[in-house]
């Protein structure tokens, strides 16, 4: 016990000096100097430890008071210098921190680096706020932290409706998702250009959603028709990613199921993938200045139409199979493929690996849910980008199902 003791303070110690490491660096010399440094930090910490340690939650708390009230004499002494409060606060945290270290080290290192990583990062940071972000993307992500935060935890957590298919809560998840998507498509565009931000965007948010990408693509390409190309590029990888995830989930669910769909499969990601290619290109080639880059990063209107638009396509695919059973798997799975068509090649692989469904059979139905799937990010499409977008993405998202069912026709 004593000897596991003597670690965790040392670790207390440990991340005092990490902290006062960085914290000295900022004291500067001569007569001007910051009063707290290494010695000072690393105390700190290691009074946090050894208060807990022997003294309990009533010792620490007077030891916290201590350092603060010295903390707040420092900071009276410098502040005509310096008028920010940042080194009083972090030598508080360092006393906590050192304490957590008795109990849980490895949360304690953890956060420690994080101080850390905070306290270098002060230029980069300020730099960022006043000068990188703008007055619209600071409000969009405050929208976006009370939709998560605050609304999200407020929002009813069961079934409601008909059925009892339809959950508030989960139809909330769906409109932050879309938002989720748009920001990180916005955070792609400016990061590495039209050509290869919204591209690469767009194939990685395929994997959680590839209706919400298309639609969060779609309205991005409403507001600047100058990045449609890559919008659509961005659009139509996300079907790869759809793709990508079916063949993972098919393939642990029934490899029966996964084998006799590889040549669906396989036509459909390279048609994909093709198609992909010559917008990610003309993206690519499109010049469109920097300030065009700029925008809405989130957009909550479009973002709770997706989240009714799913939620209606949710509601019918219920419907269908409450009323036709296990009597019609084709037209049920292709109703279920209007919200998700993962959740359609499921239910068909689970029939297979039960040994209730031969394995050839489970295709048609399998396609029918991505036919339907197609369907509905063909209305998506239609109803959150401008008409050109609808024109050129469409016939991607045909052309991919197209390969898939003409797979049937070669084998």
């Amino acid at each position: 016990m004593t000897e596991t003791l003597a670690v965790r303070l040392a670790i207390s110690l440990g991340i005092g000096l990490l902290i006062g490491v960085e914290r000295e660096r900022r004291k500067g010399t001569g007569g001007g100097r910051a009063p707290a440094g290494i010695r000072t930090f690393a105390l700190a910490a290691l009074a946090g430890g050894i208060s807990l340690a022997f003294g309990g939650e009533a010792v620490l708390v007077a030891t916290a008071l201590v350092i603060g009230a010295l903390a707040t004499i420092g900071y009276g002494r410098s502040r005509s210098r310096d008028p920010g409060l940042t080194t009083e606060v972090a030598l508080v945290t360092t006393v906590l921190l050192g304490a957590l270290a008795v109990r849980e080290p490895g949360l304690a290192s953890g956060l420690a680096v994080g101080v850390v990583i905070l306290l270098a990062a002060r230029s980069r940071l300020h730099r960022f706020v006043r000068r990188v972000l703008t007055e619209q993307e600071l409000h969009d992500a405050l929208v976006f932290a009370a939709a998560a935060l605050v609304i999200l935890p407020l929002t009813p957590d069961h079934p409601v409706g008909p059925l009892g298919v339809l959950n508030p809560r989960t139809v909330w998840r769906l409109a932050l998702l879309f938002m989720a998507i748009s920001g990180a498509g916005y955070v792609s565009l400016r990061a590495l250009g039209p050509g290869i931000g919204l591209a690469l965007s767009g194939f990685i948010s395929g994997f959680v959603s590839s209706s919400a990408t298309i639609g969060a693509m779609g309205a991005r390409a409403k507001e600047n028709p100058s990045l449609r190309p890559a919008a659509v590029a961005g659009a139509v990888l996300s079907t790869v990613a759809t793709v990508a995830q079916m063949v993972a989930l098919l393939a642990a669910t029934s490899p029966a199921t996964l084998s006799a769909m590889r040549r669906p499969l396989l036509f459909a990601g390279l048609a994909a993938v093709a198609y992909a290619l010559v917008f990610a290109i003309r993206g690519a080639r499109q010049k469109v200045a920097r300030a065009d880059h700029r925008g809405r990063p989130l957009r909550l209107w479009t973002s709770l139409v997706f989240a009714a638009a799913i939620s209606a396509a949710t509601l019918v695919s219920a419907a269908t199979q409450e009323w036709l059973g296990a009597r019609g798997l084709l037209v049920a799975a292709a109703f279920a493929g209007l919200a998700d068509t993962h959740a359609a090649a499921i239910a068909v692989a689970s029939l297979v690996a039960t040994g209730k469904l031969d394995p050839s059979a489970a295709v048609l139905p399998i396609l029918a849910g991505l036919t339907s799937n197609t369907l509905t990010k063909t209305v998506v499409a239609a109803v959150s980008g401008d008409r050109a977008y609808a024109l050129e993405i469409i016939p991607g998202l045909l052309a991919v199902i197209g390969a898939a069912w003409a797979s049937l026709l070669l084998s």
